[in-house]
């Protein structure tokens, strides 16, 4: 049986457009750069930074929790 895991780029991504919001306006509601949004939904950061995982949990409205990879 295969599991599929979703990863923290995943789940910013589904939340983000769940949102009909684009990469550059999550970025502004979260105060981090577009280029960011970017990285980590492309699974180019595999551990965001702390504090960058609460602006975008707080502007996507979750608990910083619900954006950590399974």
């Amino acid at each position: 049986m295969m599991v599929v895991t979703e990863t923290t780029g995943d789940k910013v991504k589904r939340l983000r457009e769940d949102l009909s919001l684009s990469q550059r306006e999550l970025g502004a509601l979260a105060g981090v750069s577009p280029a960011t949004v970017l990285k980590i939904e492309q699974g180019g950061v595999e551990k965001p930074h702390p504090r960058t995982l609460r602006k975008l949990a707080e502007a996507l409205d979750v608990a910083p929790r619900d954006l950590r990879a399974d």
